[in-house]
C-alpha cells in the first residue's frame, strides 16, 4: 500500500481529482481532447492500490497495444512490483484479454488452446473458398462485402444459427450461407477471427456460470478506456463481469466515436447513466494539449452534433495561432502549399516527427507523396500491418502458425511449395483429397503423404523432406523455453530455405528483403510477454493476494503463439513511431490517440470529408463531424486545413465543393487564404474553370428546379432560401441561406433539398 494515496491527487484539476479518488459504484468520465485521460485512469488504477484494493482484482481494458503499454509504464512508476498488493495488475486490449479467455477455455468452447488468429488476408481467402464453394457468384458476392456483413453480425452477437433464423430476404439469406461456410473453414483449421475473439468470450461469460463469476470474483473493479468505440459484444463481456459490484469506471468522449462502421456503438456511452443507475457523471473539459484558436474551432464545429454530452471545453494554454485554411487550384497545388507550408514549420524550429499530415481516404496520399519527395521532406506512413504484409515475411509467419497450429490449413497451403520444391497445385489437391475422405488434417495427410495415390516419387520425397523439417521443428517448440524465440524463428527462417530463396542477389530488393527477415527475428528477441500475458497457477482463498499470481515458465510453444498473437492484434497507432525525424502521414481514423505540434488536413471537400456516404442520413453525417473534430484536436499547436477546388478522380476532372464542416468553425478561429470558389474572395490567385466539364444551358437537371429565390427545406439546417446555383461538371453546387444558422454550400443533387410552396 502507498504510504500517501493522497499524493497522487496534488497536480490533478479538481474534475480529474474526483475521478481518481472515486472509489465504488459506476462512474463515467466525459474526458473531451487533452484531457488527461490517461493521467485520470493511470492515478486511479495507483488510488485503489493505495487505498488497499489488491492490483490483481483491477481490469483495465482499452483499444491499442500502445495505449495498454503507455498505461502499463505510468502505473510502475507511481505503484512500483516492491509496493505490497502491487502484483497481478491486469492492463490488456479487449481483444488480448479475450484472447487469453478463450486459450484458456478453449476446449468448452470447441477449440484447440493453439488456435490461430486470422489476419484480414487471412480472412479474405478463406470467405473466397466460403463464397465458391456455396456456389454464390464471385463477381456478385466480394470477400470483403461477405466480410463485413459477418463482421456486423458478429459485433451484434450473433452467431451462424441466429443470422441464419433471422435472415428474411435474398440477401440476408446469402450472407448466411457465406457465413456458415466461413465458420466450417474457421473450425477446420482451428482459427478465430478478430471478431470471434469477443463473440466467444461474450458467449463463454453467458454459457458457463463457473467462468462468469471466476472473473467477476477476481475483477472487482473495472476500468475501461475510449469507451465511446466499445460494440454491443463489449458491452456485454464488460457488464458480464461488473454487473455483481456494479464498479465499472469508463473512460470516453462520445464526440470522439468514429468508429461506427465497425460497430462501434456509440449508445453504449450516451445511454451509460440510465443502465447504471446511481453514476458519477465527471466532465474533464480542460485542454492541456492545443491552444485556445484550435480548441474553440473544433468545439464549434462539434456543437453542432445533436447527439452528444454537452462539456464546456476550455485550455489555459493562450489563443496561439488561428487555424488556416488555404483553399488550393486541385490537389497538385494542395500537396504544393502542404509542402511549403511543412517546410516553414520546419525553417522555425519544429521537428518533422512532430508534424502529421491526414487525410478520410488513403488514395489521397499518392499526389501528397510525390510532393514531399520532390521538396526532400523525410515521411513515414502510418499503416499498422505494413511490415507484417510483406511477402518475405508472411511466408516466415506461415511457418510459425503451421507450427503454431497444425490445424492451419491456410497457412500450410501456402508454404508448402514454398521455396519451390516440386510439390505442384496437383499435388496439394490429392493430399487435401487424401484428408477429406479419411477425415484427416492436412498436415497429418501430408505426414502421410506415401499413402497418398497418384504421386509421383519426386513429390512424394519432397513433401516427405517438408514434413520430417516441419515435425522436427515442432518438436524443438515443444521442448524449448521461452528465451529461446528469436533463435528458434531465425532457424525456421534458414533451415526452410526462405533465406537463400530472398538473397538472390545484390540489389536493393534482395537486400531490402534480408533486412526485413532480419527485422523479423529482432522483433521475436524484443517481444515480451505483457503480465497478464503470462502462464499462471491459481489457487486458494479468493480473498488471498497470492491468486492467479504464480507464474508459471511458458514454453517456447506458449512463447511463439504469444507472439504471433501480437503480430495478429497491431493497430496503426501501434506503430506509429514518434522518435523517428519525419512527417507522418495517416488517415483520420488512424491519428486517433495521437497529437502532434503541426497538423495538416488535407481533402476538406464534399464527398471527401463529409463522405459521399454520409448522405445516407444524420448519424452517418454526425459521425463524419466527429472525425472532422478529432483530426482537429491532436493539433497542439499548429492547425492547417486545405481544399482543392477541383480534384481527378479516376482520371476524370472534377471540381469540388468546400466542406460544409469549414462553415460550421467559427469565423474568429479561421485566418483564410486562396480563393474559396463559391466565395467572393481572390487572395493570391485565380481558379480557372474548365468550360468542358461545365453542363451546358439546358442541361442543368435538378438545378432547374431550384432557382435563385426559392424557398427551401433540408432536414438538418431547417428553412432556407437558394442564393445561387453553380454548375461543376455533372453536379451543381447551391448557396442556400437558412434562416436559423446562415449560408451553407451545398452539393444539389445529395443535399435532400424539398421545394417550400408558398
Amino acid at each position: 500500500m502507498l504510504e500517501d494515496p493522497t499524493k497522487l491527487l496534488e497536480d490533478l484539476t479538481p474534475e480529474q481529482g474526483a475521478a481518481v479518488s472515486h472509489l465504488d459504484g459506476p462512474a463515467l468520465v466525459l474526458a473531451g481532447p487533452g484531457s488527461g485521460k490517461t493521467r485520470v485512469i493511470t492515478r486511479r488504477i495507483a488510488w485503489l492500490v493505495g487505498n488497499g484494493i489488491p492490483a490483481w482484482q483491477i481490469l483495465a481494458l482499452t483499444f491499442t497495444n500502445k495505449a495498454a503499454g503507455e498505461m502499463r509504464e505510468r502505473v510502475d512508476e507511481l505503484v512500483p512490483e516492491t509496493v505490497a498488493g502491487r502484483r497481478g495488475l491486469f492492463v490488456s486490449t479487449f481483444h488480448a484479454f479475450c484472447a487469453r479467455q478463450i486459450r484458456m477455455h478453449a476446449e468448452r468452447l470447441g477449440l484447440d488452446a493453439g488456435f490461430s488468429i486470422y489476419s484480414t488476408a487471412d480472412q479474405r481467402s478463406a470467405m473466397k473458398e466460403s463464397i465458391a464453394s456455396s456456389g454464390l457468384e464471385s463477381g456478385n458476392w466480394t470477400p470483403a462485402s461477405m466480410l463485413s456483413a459477418v463482421s456486423d453480425a458478429k459485433n451484434k452477437l450473433q452467431t451462424v444459427e441466429a443470422y441464419d433464423a433471422e435472415a428474411s430476404d435474398f440477401y440476408t439469406r446469402t450472407v448466411a450461407r457465406a457465413y456458415a461456410g466461413y465458420q466450417k473453414i474457421l473450425a477446420r483449421n482451428n482459427a478465430v477471427d478478430f471478431d470471434d475473439l469477443l463473440l466467444k468470450t461474450a458467449a463463454l461469460l453467458r454459457d458457463h456460470d463457473d467462468v462468469r463469476s471466476e472473473l467477476q470474483e477476481r475483477f472487482r473493479y473495472v476500468l475501461i478506456d475510449e469507451y465511446q468505440d466499445t460494440n454491443h459484444a463489449q458491452f456485454v463481456i464488460a457488464d458480464s463481469i461488473a454487473s455483481a459490484h456494479g464498479n465499472l469506471f469508463v473512460v470516453g468522449d462520445p464526440d470522439q466515436s468514429i468508429y461506427g462502421w465497425r460497430g462501434a456503438d456509440v449508445g453504449n456511452i450516451l445511454d451509460f447513466e440510465s443502465q447504471y443507475p446511481g453514476t458519477s457523471i465527471i466532465a474533464l473539459g480542460r485542454n492541456f494539449r492545443s491552444t485556445g484558436h484550435i480548441v474553440g474551432a473544433a468545439a464549434g464545429l462539434i456543437s453542432n452534433n445533436r447527439r452528444r454530452k454537452h462539456k464546456e471545453l476550455h485550455t489555459d494554454l493562450g489563443d496561439g495561432e488561428q487555424v488556416s485554411l488555404l483553399h488550393c487550384r486541385d490537389e497538385r497545388h494542395e500537396a504544393e502549399q502542404l509542402a511549403e507550408q511543412l517546410r516553414t514549420a520546419s525553417d522555425e524550429g519544429r521537428d518533422y516527427r512532430d508534424m502529421a499530415v491526414l487525410y478520410r481516404v488513403n488514395a489521397l496520399s499518392r499526389v501528397l507523396e510525390d510532393s514531399l519527395r520532390s521538396a526532400g521532406i523525410p515521411y513515414v506512413i502510418a499503416r499498422g500491418t505494413a511490415f507484417f504484409e510483406r511477402k518475405e515475411i508472411k511466408d516466415v509467419l506461415a511457418y510459425l502458425r503451421s507450427l503454431a497450429n497444425l490445424s492451419d490449413e491456410v497457412a500450410l497451403g501456402r508454404i508448402m511449395n514454398v521455396p519451390a520444391r516440386g510439390v505442384g497445385k496437383k499435388t496439394i489437391e490429392r493430399l487435401g483429397r487424401f484428408a477429406m475422405q479419411n477425415g484427416l488434417p492436412l498436415f497429418e495427410a501430408v505426414t502421410r503423404v506415401a499413402e497418398v495415390d497418384g504421386l509421383g516419387a519426386r513429390a512424394v520425397r519432397s513433401v516427405g523432406t517438408f514434413a520430417n523439417s516441419m515435425l522436427r521443428w515442432r518438436s524443438a517448440l515443444e521442448n524449448g523455453h521461452d528465451g529461446q524465440l528469436p533463435g528458434f524463428v531465425a532457424q525456421v527462417i534458414t533451415e526452410s530455405g526462405l533465406e537463400a530463396m530472398n538473397i538472390g542477389g545484390e540489389g536493393d530488393e534482395e537486400q531490402e528483403r534480408i533486412a526485413n527477415l532480419n527485422e523479423l527475428v529482432n522483433a521475436a528477441a524484443e517481444f515480451q510477454p505483457a503480465p497478464e500475458q503470462l502462464v499462471t497457477e491459481g489457487g486458494g482463498d479468493p480473498d488471498s493476494p497470492e491468486l492467479d499470481d504464480v507464474e508459471v515458465p511458458i514454453t517456447l510453444l506458449d512463447a511463439l503463439r504469444g507472439f504471433l498473437e501480437s503480430v495478429a492484434l497491431v493497430s496503426d497507432q501501434d506503430v506509429v513511431d514518434e522518435s523517428r525525424g519525419a512527417v507522418t502521414l495517416m488517415t483520420l481514423h488512424a491519428a486517433k490517440g495521437l497529437e502532434y505540434e503541426v497538423v495538416a488536413m488535407v481533402g476538406l471537400e464534399e464527398g471527401l470529408l463529409p463522405h459521399a456516404r454520409s448522405q445516407e442520413g444524420e448519424l452517418e453525417l454526425e459521425e463524419e463531424r466527429r472525425l472532422c473534430y478529432v483530426g482537429m484536436t491532436r493539433a497542439r499547436r499548429r492547425l492547417l486545413m486545405m481544399t482543392a477546388a477541383s480534384r481527378a478522380v479516376r482520371g476524370v476532372r472534377s471540381m469540388t465543393v468546400p466542406s460544409s464542416f469549414l462553415s460550421e468553425i467559427p469565423t474568429e478561429h479561421l485566418l483564410e487564404s486562396g480563393s474559396d470558389p463559391f466565395g467572393d474572395a481572390n487572395d493570391g490567385y485565380t481558379i480557372e474553370y474548365d468550360p468542358d466539364v461545365v453542363d451546358e444551358p439546358g442541361e442543368l437537371g435538378l438545378a432547374s428546379r431550384f432557382p435563385a429565390g426559392t424557398v427551401v427545406r433540408h432536414p438538418q439546417f431547417g428553412m432556407g432560401t437558394v442564393r445561387s446555383i453553380s454548375p461543376r461538371g455533372s453536379v451543381s453546387a447551391a448557396r442556400v441561406d437558412f434562416h436559423a444558422i446562415g449560408t451553407k454550400t451545398l452539393i444539389l443533387e445529395y443535399a435532400r433539398l424539398e421545394r417550400v410552396v408558398d
